[in-house]
């Protein structure tokens, strides 16, 4: 049977124990936010989010704050359309620049929770970051507060929109430990999939990796991630999910990077997972 640890990939580098970067991606300069076309409207919260200061909520906030300038005239409607190109945008006094670009992967460890914040104080994905002077990021994607894993972040709300998009994502790879061994016929039924809430659940693939007396490690690569996607599908097939890890993003793996740690994604690895999206879905139109 395949091990369930994940091969070590060249770009997989373990970050250090405070997260520091270890070194930035070659060219990530060159992927800043591009201007939209002149003369292209835009509601002001939206212009705030592009440019990758805040998020799309935050933005709001700021402009209904009145911490936001058009042409000189503080405005405090989220939704004021701003061509591009053509009118000054200050926040907090200061011109509205691009901030730099960053694609970040996390090892997420149990127990925390994919939020910015959470209302009853529990822990979070961002206490990983902490203390490295790192611009606002949203996590591309989720992953509940018992799995673990892979997560990517980033401050490119297009770039995100792509990889979470089901018809322009990449497929993503779990490795699941359950509370009994499944027989292939019960594989075939987690690949056809089922109904749950109004929704169709499914595994693009599934395969039993190794298994011992009681419990089994599957490998479960989805095309779509609906909420609880994995837990809920097994649930309704009568298994139990004693341990979920997602191991990579398309072409990019996990590898070593430890648990809580993080890393920059190289320049390759994006390309990488433009061209995998393209491939994926351009074979399931065929």
């Amino acid at each position: 049977m395949a091990s369930s640890k994940p091969p070590r990939h060249p770009h997989a580098r373990r970050a250090t124990p405070g997260g520091r970067l270890l070194s930035r991606a070659p060219g990530n300069a060159a992927r800043a936010a591009k201007a939209a076309p002149a003369g292209q409207r835009h509601g002001l919260a939206r212009v705030l989010s592009k440019a990758g200061v805040c998020s799309r909520t935050e933005a709001a906030r700021r402009v209904l704050d009145g911490r936001v300038s058009v042409d000189g005239r503080v405005v405090r409607d989220p939704e004021f359309p701003v061509v591009a190109g053509r009118q000054k945008v200050l926040l907090d006094g200061q011109p509205l620049t691009a901030a730099k670009r960053l694609y970040l992967a996390l090892n997420k460890p149990r127990g925390l929770l994919t939020t910015v914040q959470d209302e009853q104080g529990r822990d979070t994905v961002y206490q990983c970051f902490e203390g490295a002077g790192l611009p606002w990021m949203a996590p591309v994607g989720r992953l509940d507060k018992a799995s673990e894993g892979l997560l990517f972040f980033s401050n490119d709300p297009e770039w995100a929109a792509r990889l979470t998009e089901p018809s322009t994502g990449p497929l993503k790879t779990y490795r699941v430990q359950v509370d009994a061994v499944p027989d292939a016929a019960l594989l075939e039924r987690m690949h056809a999939g089922i109904e749950d809430e109004g929704e169709h659940l499914a595994a693009h693939s599934v395969q039993l990796l190794r298994h011992g007396g009681r419990t089994a490690w599957l490998e479960v690569v989805l095309d779509e991630g609906r909420n609880r996607h994995i837990r809920r599908l097994l649930k309704a097939l009568g298994l139990e999910v004693l341990r979920l890890m997602r191991v990579a993003i398309g072409p990019v793996p996990l590898g070593e990077l430890g648990k809580g740690q993080w890393r920059e994604l190289s320049e390759d690895e994006l390309n990488a997972l433009q061209a995998a999206s393209k491939a994926v879905h351009a074979s399931e139109r065929d």
